[in-house]
């Protein structure tokens, strides 16, 4: 495939416009960008609308256009997991983040290791949530930086060759530069533009593809029976049922401790509009549902799996190219182009704000209190936007050097590693119940058997099987590390509390975490 002059022209012209944005945000309720509260956090003011849209940006992301219907398309119903895993999330989300808002909001906290820091007086623990938050971001953007890859190979660029990765670089760069200069007022204005170019793409999607594949019907009667439906559960095996409910109450156990979500939460400028922001987004949920049956689409359109000129992308991208295919072979040049800038701005946003919170906590969490103690707020500041570009390329690493089948393996990865938090910052929310030394041990084990067991998978696939007597049981690695995390974490902290003064102070009290009646 070669660059058509008027999409290219329609795609650099939409990236433009969200690029001129990203930059003017610095006069989006002017402040001063040399605090890391102004730069990392927007200075906590994003109201109602901002803080939907953040949140949005932040959560509905390539993962929805490119990695969830890829798997769809790759496996069937299994990767409907997707749907219910959002839908349990926000009301989970309801009943935790805004006591998480309240206590930083009333401290000063700006990341969750600050937080645990307060809570359990650990240096060690803060360190290790910091250190894991970071770790489970870069996946997490790699997804994102897959998701703009197979965009712009379908715009025609080069697969291979020198120039092969250019527009890749030159669009991070980009990202990069407004992302500095603008910290997270830049993604938090880009994504109404976002917002509103999936809508208008998910809404064409499930109406003018299926006109041109005889609609509905037939297009779930070219989906082969076994991708229709989970495969029956039998004597010796749940099959993918259990697979499917652990990756779906895994994820949504995960989601809200990815550091990228708690900054949109930290951002907004009272809990009421958390409340209410937990209330409406499941509406996000809806497009995602919609967006999911693209798999399905892919499936049943000859003429995007048969087409000549796309064989080598699919050959590079397996069956993460299948969305960009059927909006190439089903909508007019010119509107696939604004498709396409609708999956590459849902990429670039989600990124930017990924990078600006790992940047908040290598920074409030790691440089002030290991490096530089003394630190200054613009000392804070300079260092965040200089790490957060490192972070990006970090997350190359990822794209590079880890083997995926499914881009939404990586999402997958990063839910092993950050559920590990879910004891000390999700449980820290409601008890100080916890022994710190106990939540490092529990940590530990969490992190090495999720890990290790993402190994012997050889890293393409996040569930692993259980056998329980004859019985063989699909789970999510995510599910079975967390809980040896909590048996661990419980445990522990039973033995260590005979030793009352192993236990860290907690500077905080039940008023800080009291978030009143606002609504």
């Amino acid at each position: 495939m070669k660059p058509a002059p008027l999409p290219l022209l329609i795609f650099i012209g939409l990236f433009a416009l969200v690029t001129v944005l990203g930059f003017l945000a610095t006069r989006w309720r002017a402040a001063p960008l040399n605090r890391l509260e102004e730069w990392g956090l927007a200075g906590r003011r994003l109201g109602g609308w901002l803080t939907w849209f953040l949140l949005g940006g932040d959560l509905y992301t390539a993962y929805t256009f490119i990695a969830v219907p890829a798997l769809i398309f790759g496996t069937g119903a299994l990767g409907y997991f997707a749907l219910p895993y959002t839908i349990i999330a926000f009301p989970l989300a309801l009943i935790a983040l805004p006591r998480l808002w309240q206590v930083s909001r009333r401290q000063g906290y700006v990341t969750t290791a600050d937080f645990v820091q307060g809570r359990y007086g650990s240096r060690t623990l803060t360190l290790l949530v910091a250190l894991t938050g970071i770790l489970a971001t870069l996946p997490y953007i790699a997804l994102q930086l897959i998701g703009l890859e197979v965009v712009l190979a379908a715009l025609g660029f080069p697969l291979h060759g020198p120039w092969a990765d250019f527009p890749l670089i030159v669009a991070f760069g980009f990202l990069a530069a407004y992302t500095f200069t603008s910290g997270l007022r830049a993604p938090a204005l880009i994504a109404v533009i976002k917002d509103a170019l999936i809508y208008i793409t998910a809404l064409a999607c499930i109406v003018i593809i299926p006109l041109h594949l005889g609609g509905y019907g037939k297009i779930f009667a070219a989906v082969p029976p076994d991708r229709l439906l989970l495969a029956t559960p039998t004597a010796d095996s749940l099959g993918p049922d259990s697979a499917f409910i652990t990756l779906a109450l895994g994820s949504a156990l995960a989601l809200f401790l990815y550091p990228h979500a708690t900054t949109g939460v930290l951002a907004a400028e009272n809990p009421g509009v958390i409340r209410r922001n937990m209330t409406y987004l499941p509406a996000y949920s809806f497009i995602l549902g919609l967006l999911s049956f693209l798999g399905f689409m892919a499936m049943a359109d000859r003429r995007a799996l048969s087409t000549a000129a796309f064989a080598p992308a699919f050959h590079r991208y397996g069956t993460n190219f299948a969305v960009p295919a059927l909006l190439l072979t089903n909508f007019p040049s010119w509107f696939a182009a604004v498709a396409l800038a609708a999956i590459a701005i849902g990429a670039l946003v989600p990124a930017a704000i990924m990078s600006i919170a790992a940047a908040n906590l290598f920074t409030r969490n790691l440089y002030r209190p290991f490096v530089n103690p003394g630190a200054t707020p613009a000392t804070e500041a300079r260092v965040a936007k200089w790490s957060s570009l490192l972070i990006k390329t970090g997350a190359l690493f990822f794209v590079l050097t880890i083997p995926f089948h499914y881009a939404i393996d990586f999402q997958l990865l990063g839910g092993i590693w950050i559920i590990q938090l879910l004891p000390s910052v999700a449980a820290g929310l409601y008890t100080g119940w916890f022994h710190r030394w106990a939540l490092i041990a529990g940590w530990g084990l969490g992190m090495v058997a999720g890990t290790g067991l993402m190994m012997v998978n050889h890293f393409t696939s996040a569930v692993t099987i259980l056998h329980w007597g004859r019985e063989s049981i699909p789970v999510y690695i995510a599910v079975v590390a967390v809980l040896l995390n909590f048996f661990v974490s419980i445990v522990g902290t039973l033995l260590l509390s005979i030793w009352p003064a192993t236990r860290g102070v907690d500077q905080t009290t039940s008023v800080d975490y009291d978030t009143g009646s606002a609504i």
